[in-house]
C-alpha cells in the first residue's frame, strides 16, 4: 500500500510539473564595440514547438541564435538547450543541436549525394550507414532524382532543402534556422515551411528567426519581436494581432495616382500611421470601429477618390509589428 501511494504521488507530481523546455534563456547579453547587439533577452521554447524570432535586419536575431548555438559567448545571461548548460557544458548543448544558416553551407561541385555521405562520414558513420543515411534523407527531401546532379546544377530550394537535409544527418533535438528562405521565389518557401511543419511534428524543435512576417504567421507556435537588440513582444500570432487593440482599413483606390492624397487624408482623419503595401497600390490603417472605417471611406469618396475596394478587417503581423515598433521591417539597425 505505501508503495502505491509513494507511486501515486510521483505520478502526480509529473503531471504537475511544467514540460521540459528545449530553450531556456535569460538577460542574454551581446555586444560588439559600442553596439549592443542583444540586450538583455529572455526565451523559453517548448519542446517540439515552431518558435520564430521575428524582427529587422540588424535587430539582433542572428546573434541571438548564434549564441545560442555556442558560436558567440554570451557577455552577460545563462540559457539552457535540452537540459544543457550553454556555457557550462557548450559540447553536449553541441551534440543536441544542428544549424543551418542564411546561406548554403554545400561544395557545390559535389553532387547532392557526395554532400551528404561526406556530412555522415564525418559524424563517425561506416560508408555503408552514410549513403544509407544519405539515401533516406534524399528520399525525405524530394531529392532523389536530383541525387547524381553537382549541387551548382540546383535551383534555389532545391539547395536549401539539402541544406536543411544536411542539418538532419543526426537528428538533433533543436534544430536552429536563420531565416531559412531568404532570396527564395514563393514556391519554394512554400516546399521549405512544408518541410519545417513536417520536422516539428517528428518532434524535432524548430527556432526559426525571419524579417518575413508571413513565414511567423503560417509556421510558429509562439513568436517573439525583437527590435534593438531587445524582445518587445511575445505571444502566438493572435494574441499579438488582439494586442493591437484594433482593427485596419485597408483601401484601394480607383485612380492610384492620388494615392499620397489619400493617405494623407486617412491619416488626418483617423489618426494613425497609413502603411503602403509593396506593390504600392493599397493603403492600410489602423482603425478603432466599423463606424470610423465607413466614416474615412466616405471622407474619400467626397474628395473625389473613389475607392476600388476596401475592406475591414484583423491586423496582419506587418501591422503589428508597425505598431510595435513605429517602423517596418525593412529598418537597418
Amino acid at each position: 500500500m505505501a508503495v502505491d501511494r509513494a507511486a501515486r504521488r510521483a505520478s502526480i507530481a509529473r503531471m504537475q510539473s511544467p514540460a521540459p523546455l528545449a530553450i531556456s534563456a535569460r538577460g542574454l547579453v551581446r555586444s560588439f564595440g559600442s553596439v549592443r547587439a542583444v540586450a538583455g533577452i529572455d526565451l523559453e521554447v517548448a519542446r517540439g514547438a515552431i518558435f520564430a524570432v521575428l524582427g529587422p535586419n540588424g535587430a539582433g536575431k542572428t546573434t541571438l541564435m548564434r549564441m545560442l548555438a555556442t558560436l558567440l559567448r554570451p557577455d552577460a545571461g545563462e540559457a539552457a538547450v535540452m537540459g544543457h548548460d550553454l556555457l557550462a557544458a557548450p559540447e553536449k548543448v553541441r551534440a543536441s543541436i544542428a544549424m543551418t544558416g542564411q546561406f548554403a553551407s554545400l561544395d557545390e561541385d559535389l553532387t547532392g549525394r557526395e554532400n551528404l555521405v561526406l556530412l555522415a562520414r564525418l559524424l563517425g558513420f561506416s560508408w555503408r550507414g552514410a549513403r544509407g543515411r544519405a539515401d533516406e534523407l534524399l528520399a525525405a527531401f524530394s531529392l532523389s532524382d536530383a541525387a547524381g546532379r553537382q549541387v551548382k546544377d540546383y535551383s534555389g530550394g532545391m539547395r536549401r532543402r539539402l541544406d536543411i537535409a544536411a542539418s538532419l544527418v543526426v537528428t538533433p533535438g533543436v534544430l536552429f534556422l536563420d531565416e531559412p528562405t531568404t532570396g527564395l521565389d514563393p514556391a519554394a518557401r512554400q516546399e521549405v515551411w512544408g518541410m519545417i511543419r513536417g520536422l516539428a511534428g517528428a518532434g524535432v524543435t524548430i527556432l526559426l528567426t525571419t524579417q518575413y512576417m508571413d513565414e511567423a504567421d503560417q509556421l510558429a507556435d509562439r513568436i517573439a519581436v525583437i527590435d534593438h537588440g531587445r524582445k518587445i513582444a511575445e505571444g502566438t500570432s493572435r494574441e499579438l494581432k488582439a494586442a493591437t487593440g484594433q482593427g485596419t482599413l485597408s483601401v484601394a483606390l480607383a485612380d492610384p495616382g492620388r494615392i499620397e492624397e489619400a493617405a494623407a487624408l486617412l491619416a488626418g482623419g483617423l489618426g494613425a500611421a497609413v502603411q503602403r503595401s509593396v506593390e504600392g497600390g493599397r493603403l492600410t490603417v489602423a482603425c478603432g470601429s466599423a463606424e470610423a472605417a465607413a466614416q474615412a471611406v466616405a471622407a474619400l469618396a467626397a474628395a473625389g477618390m473613389e475607392p476600388a475596394d476596401f475592406a475591414m478587417g484583423s491586423p496582419s503581423l506587418d501591422e503589428v509589428f508597425f505598431a510595435l515598433t513605429g517602423h517596418g521591417t525593412e529598418v537597418e539597425g
